[in-house]
């Protein structure tokens, strides 16, 4: 698995690829340097408008 540092809905993010499919997002929403809440899609039907290149 590989995760990659990307912007998610305007928040610092991860993406996780896994033979080079994504099957993960997450979001961060960070406050006062210190991450607040986390968010994260593992739907395959809510990836598939998620690209890495």
């Amino acid at each position: 698995m590989v995760f990659l540092e990307r912007m998610v809905d305007g928040q610092p993010g991860l993406v996780a690829e896994l033979d080079d499919a994504i099957v993960t997002v997450f979001a961060f929403d960070v406050a006062d340097e210190r991450i607040k809440h986390i968010w994260v899609v593992r739907n395959p039907e809510k990836l598939r408008h998620w690209t890495t290149r």
